[in-house]
């Protein structure tokens, strides 16, 4: 095989079961030209790796129509008519839910408690069935002929054989009853056990459509938040607005008040208070003057800058994070795997063992057992239908995800409860989640009594002027003191420095240590403490240095309780922070946490998560940020808080809607248990098939004499996801 490899990854549509993916990726394997096909049925989508000198997605898609599954080829809006389809899809399903239902009550109703009590009613239940089958269910039928073309199944399979064959055996023996009695036997109606497997499988199917992520709208906000344009500086400083994909490295642009950083860059002229939140993730600007580095996606707040170009789209640092953000949620777990040859193995396995249950009866009963026979593999079939195992995971999700979220906790789906009831080591982000993220002024320390209220006000009335983003922290503490209205004269904000003004021919200023320096210089003892405070302002008269303003970000009330909960619980717990050191270990001390790592970029969390799965830790990232999307992509669990950004929010698995840390204990003891529920569920479906289809074979005939009628099969089938759904039921009444 010759030629460039491609990966690609495209929407698939149709799948409806576990066993589909199986279906979806042999049939694109098999095409000459493609190295490999991995799918995911949790995003629904297929990576190809191929050559596209052989191959190419029209011919993908032509394979899959097929067998009645389909791609989404429309380059650059793929993710957009895949949602589309999915609300489509979703409502289609909704319809046909209702529309079974309401159909196979009377069915059900006549079946169960009037059979044979007048021969018109089976005919009625005739028209009703054949509509709930051939109309709302068709979709089974469809896919099911298409997948036996290519000698392939699924669990449509399952659903298509055991209905169709008990309606047409119900509709021969409505018609041609004399054939059973005439050997002694019942004529068989079974249409009501048809007509609810089709409901029970639909209702199933809407349950778990309703718990399926949304992933493809996290990425379109993360890419969203990079400008398509940029103001590109030509000769003689003219500007001309142009697309970045046209921009060149070493090319200059000017980002003006306002505007988003459009490419990674370092600052030529100008100076600016620029928001990094969506990379950094703290809620303090920083300032940028010339030879900063700037970034893709941050927002500039003061001056207008000029920068140099030096990485721009995909190579940017914001870039670097939507593609992880694109890998980790495109790759499969370890579990789906399983789930999907255990689906892969069920349905073939079932059949084989109709098709023998049949034929041993013709074998060593003779001609006159094919009656007994002919029951028998009805019977099988009616009694494996997945119905409990199609209802096992979904009823416990939505059940657990209604409990969640009545205590504020938003799960995402059956993966992301199976990973976190396995979570052995919770990673924390500090800003906006362990502490509140914003900044308050901690400590205001004048040097002398002196005129005390007068400089209280006038610091007041600097900063009230200023533009300053811990400016707002003072005013906020010192509004409380109702200070007094001061005139000003000769405002001027200084970029990168602070502000000052005049009042009764005394310049008062307010900045940082390069103000301070300008003004009066500032002594070691001075400079020292500023090292080992996070964020400071000074403020000072002329030559003296009136004050110092200490600011600090506190933590969230809770979140040093909630650290204790999970440490007492056994779970590993750990900071990372873009903060320097000294800060963050000053949070880390007052919540008890041991392990911390500072001075992380996005890029470094992600790796720090990945270093501790590799040491065999189930990982809960817990953030709020942009900057924490690909960590929480990236880690077992993503956990976000609900004031953070809607891209950590929609990245992780869980939401914490009230953002309080000790939701996240909670959260865990909810997956423990709604797992602990879906295994009880799969344990019930996979013991009742174990012992139902042998006996439905005919295993006790030769000892007892006595047949599994298919009535009695459909009954057991729908005890079987009766104590499923019960069961799940249960969780609403666990306290967490």
């Amino acid at each position: 095989m010759a030629g460039s490899q491609i990966d690609a990854a495209f929407p698939v549509t149709g799948m409806s079961c576990a066993a589909c993916a199986q279906s979806v990726a042999s049939m694109i394997q098999s095409a000459p030209g493609v190295k490999t096909a991995t799918v995911n049925y949790a995003s629904q989508e297929v990576l190809v790796s191929y050559v596209p000198e052989i191959t190419g997605p029209e011919k993908f898609q032509q394979a899959l129509q097929s067998i009645g599954y389909d791609l989404i080829l429309a380059p650059g809006r793929e993710r957009e008519l895949a949602e589309e389809y999915r609300l489509h899809h979703y409502q289609e399903l909704k319809r046909n839910t209702l529309g079974a239902a309401l159909l196979s009550l009377p069915v059900f109703v006549f079946g169960m408690f009037f059979h044979h009590t007048f021969p018109a009613q089976h005919y009625f239940s005739m028209v009703l069935t054949a509509l709930v089958l051939f109309v709302f269910g068709k979709q089974f039928f469809v896919i099911a002929f298409r997948q036996a073309k290519h000698f392939q199944a699924n669990m449509d399979a399952l659903v298509a054989l055991s209905t169709g064959i008990a309606f047409l055996v119900s509709t021969f023996s409505v018609f041609f009853p004399a054939v059973w009695t005439g050997s002694g036997l019942q004529a068989p109606i079974y249409f009501e056990s048809a007509a609810m497997i089709v409901t029970f499988i639909l209702f199933g199917r809407l349950l778990e459509e309703r718990a399926k992520s949304r992933t493809g709208s996290a990425l379109k906000k993360l890419i969203g938040i990079q400008p398509k344009t940029a103001i590109r500086l030509l000769a003689g400083d003219a500007e001309e607005v142009v697309g970045i994909e046209s921009l060149l490295p070493d090319e200059r642009i000017r980002i003006k008040p306002g505007d988003k950083v459009p490419v990674d860059g370092v600052v030529e002229s100008g100076n600016s208070w620029v928001d990094e939140s969506p990379i950094n993730g703290e809620s303090l600007p920083l300032e940028k003057h010339s030879g900063s580095m700037v970034f893709a996606g941050t927002l500039n707040q003061g001056g207008s800058l000029v920068i140099r170009v030096k990485k721009r789209g995909s190579e940017t640092l914001l870039g670097q994070i939507i593609t992880m953000v694109q890998q980790a949620q495109g790759s499969k777990a370890p579990l789906q795997k399983m789930a999907d040859r255990i689906a892969g193995i069920f349905v073939p396995v079932v059949l084989v063992i109709a098709l023998m249950t049949f034929l041993g009866w013709i074998l060593f009963g003779g001609k006159e057992h094919l009656t007994e026979a002919f029951l028998s593999l009805v019977s099988v079939l009616i009694i494996a239908c997945p119905c409990a195992l199609g209802l096992a995971t979904p009823t416990a999700l939505m059940v657990g995800i209604g409990k969640g979220a009545a205590n504020g906790i938003l799960v995402r789906d059956a993966e992301s409860l199976e990973k976190a009831a396995k979570v052995d080591t919770v990673v924390l982000d500090k800003t906006g989640t362990l502490t509140e993220g914003k900044p308050l002024l901690s400590n205001l320390h004048f040097f002398s009594d002196h005129d005390l209220v007068l400089n209280r006000n006038l610091l007041f009335a600097i900063e009230k002027q200023s533009e300053h983003p811990l400016a707002a922290a003072v005013c906020d503490a010192l509004e409380k003191e109702k200070p007094e209205n001061i005139a000003l004269s000769g405002f001027e904000s200084l970029a990168g420095k602070g502000v000052k003004a005049l009042y009764k021919e005394d310049v008062f200023w307010a900045g940082s240590m390069a103000m301070a320096e300008e003004m009066m210089g500032v002594s070691p003892d001075i400079q020292a403490y500023i090292k080992s405070v996070s964020s400071l302002i000074l403020f000072g008269r002329n030559k003296e240095l009136l004050a110092l303003l200490e600011f600090s970000d506190p933590l969230k009330p809770g979140s040093a309780e909630a650290v204790k909960l999970m440490q007492q619980a056994g779970i590993a717990v750990y900071m990372l922070s873009g903060d320097r050191q000294e800060v963050a270990d000053v949070i880390a001390l007052e919540c008890g946490i041991t392990h911390v790592k500072a001075a992380c970029l996005p890029r470094e969390k992600g790796t720090f998560i990945s270093e501790l799965q590799s040491q065999g830790r189930v990982v809960a990232m817990v953030g709020d940020g942009i900057n924490d999307a690909a960590a929480l992509a990236l880690a077992d669990v993503g956990i976000a808080m609900g004031k953070g950004t809607d891209i950590a929010m929609e990245t992780a698995q869980i939401t914490l809607v009230q953002s309080d840390l000790l939701h996240v204990m909670k959260a865990l003891n909810l997956s423990r248990k709604t797992m602990k529920t879906i295994r009880q569920n799969l344990f019930w479906a996979f013991f009742y098939n174990t012992i139902s289809i042998p006996l439905a074979a005919g295993l006790l005939y030769p000892f007892t004499g006595l047949l599994l009628d298919p009535m009695i099969a459909a009954a057991a089938m729908a005890l079987s996801s009766v104590s499923v759904v019960s069961n799940s039921l249960r969780l609403r009444t666990i306290k967490l």
